[in-house]
């Protein structure tokens, strides 16, 4: 494998169960030796299968997957020496931490000597050094999945797979193990595949995320990318949080469009995959780059907006409008602003600059 290949390659993969309804199509993926690459998606656009077809639980109807530079879809599960972390941790109860760890090491016909240098090397590397006597069944279930995460790493693969590792785990263990799982990615080097329908998880861990929808991915770029510049209306409304407002297309002028809304008011918004005059477009538009009560001439839109409701979120203030037609509009007003006109009933100028307002596909 030379130094610009990938270490994995999805070409042309198709999946099908019935021999008739893709369940993935077309999907072409590369991924870079040390790169962490996340699958995003909601629930049956493929991006499981597409993880499982890379571990070679299930096979690619069409298409060829690579690893290292060869093809690997009749090459078996064991012999891919790919590492595998699963939602439902997998470990086996009757067997200690250490007993878990060194099964894949003694499958692979490792010295003993060996096998306790490793797993204790590996057990180190999630802080859990101490925990090799015990069972499963005595650990949390943060401290299962670093045992699970450990043995995926102890026979130095390649390439781990995870499958919505941290699904059941509660909220704050699941973002303290996003970083020990990012830092571990960081430290080792790792070639990270992970599949999850998290959007803050993908964001926080990811050096690429490819979203997928009905078994086609939509975009896959960087996180920040993904998040400033979407390529389509269902990115936009996957990753972060969104105000959409329907329209059609009176004018364009290079980059910015002039849109009406279908509330009768006229908007400018930045083009992003508007083709003609006469296109229906959403409008997407984030929370936070709305200003309240704006200074005249900072920004390119400026409505009258009505206050509906007002939630406090100790860092911000998320607050509902009516506006443009909707009553749903949110704006996440920083705690600092300190807007005294903000109060349920009261009526304010709301307005956005034109670079934050993307037009894209209906």
């Amino acid at each position: 494998m030379s130094a610009e290949s990938p270490l994995v390659r999805f070409e042309n993969i198709q999946k099908s169960y019935d021999g008739e309804i893709l369940v993935v199509k077309d999907f072409n993926l590369d991924v870079a030796k040390g790169e962490f690459v996340t699958m995003l998606g909601p629930s049956g656009s493929g991006k499981t299968t597409c993880l499982m077809m890379l571990a070679g639980f299930e096979p690619a109807t069409n298409g060829e997957i690579y690893l290292k530079g060869k093809p690997i879809n009749k090459v078996p599960p064991y012999k891919r020496g790919i590492g595998m972390v699963f939602q439902n941790y997998a470990l086996f109860p009757h067997m200690t931490v250490a007993e878990n760890l060194s099964f894949p090491l003694e499958v692979r016909g490792i010295s003993r000597s060996e096998r306790e240098t490793r797993v204790k090397r590996a057990l180190d590397m999630v802080q859990l050094g101490e925990f090799g006597g015990r069972r499963p069944m005595q650990l949390s279930g943060g401290q299962q999945q670093r045992v699970a995460v450990a043995r995926s790493l102890v026979f130095d693969p390649d390439l781990v797979l995870m499958d919505e590792p941290l699904g059941a785990l509660d909220k704050n263990l699941r973002e303290q193990m996003q970083y020990e799982i990012k830092h571990l990615h960081e430290q080792l080097g790792l070639t990270v595949v992970y599949v999850t329908h998290d959007q803050t998880e993908a964001l926080t861990m990811s050096n690429r995320i490819a979203v997928f929808d009905d078994g086609i991915v939509q975009q896959c770029a960087a996180p920040a990318a993904l998040y400033e510049n979407p390529e389509n209306a269902f990115v936009a409304n996957f990753i972060g949080e969104n105000n959409r407002i329907m329209g059609t297309v009176k004018n364009i002028d290079g980059e910015h469009v002039s849109v009406t809304a279908d509330s009768g008011d006229n908007i400018v918004a930045h083009k992003v995959n508007i083709e003609n005059v006469g296109d229906r477009t959403t409008l997407s538009l984030r929370p936070e780059r709305v200003f309240v009560s704006p200074e005249e001439g900072s920004v390119d839109n400026v409505f009258s907006a009505k206050v509906e409701e007002l939630i406090y979120h100790g860092d911000h203030i998320r607050t509902r409008f009516k506006v443009c037609g909707h009553d749903d509009f949110i704006v996440k007003v920083p705690n600092s602003a300190k807007h005294s006109a903000l109060q349920e009933n009261n009526t304010v100028n709301i307005g956005w600059k034109v670079e934050d307002c993307l037009a894209l596909d209906a």
